[in-house]
């Protein structure tokens, strides 16, 4: 069965993406002074525990305590983003052709990014841009990696036990607890497999990451206002 049942429309937040963009040229036009850098947050999860949730939670929280538009990123909007042409090309518009921080990014990628040079690097180009101009959440993608050369950027990691995440997807993808083990422990091979081939990282490093969050006993609403407390209180 796919798992993409509980991942947020791509239309809806597409359109959420298109609006960023227009507000962002606002502001843009608006300023005279180097604008303030604006938190680019990233949250990393294993398999099962509860990013969207999390995630979309977040975004509510910072866009009212700030009073400004936050939008979420993950693999379903790029890949979309990539398809309308326009719309990228607004994104991609925030960087160079000799982009320093693209280039450090991508220094630091394995040889085997290269042999899918042409499908890896539009997609990092795009979450680059976006984090770039903050008010960002990046849900996945290795953003903590992508994104760990921004001084704004702060990176969170949800994790949990065997039986939490069983349960979990279990419940939301109304499946029997036999197959969503063997789906949790398939996709999270396929997430490992992807942070260490081609980002040369181990995305469950402590290291990388602000803080981490412990699932079972950290619901999406508690991990959620923690971030923003966080965030917004470095970033104020």
């Amino acid at each position: 069965m796919p798992d993409n049942l509980f991942i947020p429309s791509v239309d809806l937040r597409i359109g959420s993406l298109e609006e960023y963009n227009r507000r962002q040229k606002e502001k843009a036009a608006s300023r005279h002074a180097k604008p303030k850098p604006r938190p680019c947050i990233t949250i990393s999860r294993e398999y099962g525990c509860t990013g969207y949730p999390t995630a979309e939670l977040l975004r509510d929280i910072l866009m009212q305590r700030t009073g400004e538009e936050w939008v979420m990123i993950d693999r379903a909007i790029i890949e979309e983003v990539a398809k309308r042409h326009n719309l990228s090309q607004e994104i991609l518009r925030t960087l160079g052709e000799n982009n320093r921080l693209l280039s450090e990014i991508l220094a630091t990628f394995s040889s085997r990014w290269k042999s899918n040079y042409d499908y890896f690097l539009p997609l990092s180009q795009h979450v680059v841009a976006l984090a770039e101009q903050g008010n960002v959440l990046i849900l996945d993608l290795g953003g903590a990696i992508v994104a760990r050369h921004l001084e704004h950027s702060y990176h969170f990691r949800i994790y949990g036990s065997e039986p939490f995440k069983i349960a979990t997807l279990a419940r939301r993808l109304n499946i029997e607890e036999e197959e969503a083990e063997k789906l949790m422990h398939r996709q999270q091979k396929v997430r490992d497999r992807f942070t260490s081939d081609f980002l040369n990282q181990n995305g469950h490093d402590p290291a990388l990451y602000d803080m981490l969050f412990n699932n079972d006993r950290c619901a999406s609403d508690r991990i959620a206002h923690t971030i923003a407390d966080f965030v917004l209180g470095k970033a104020g």
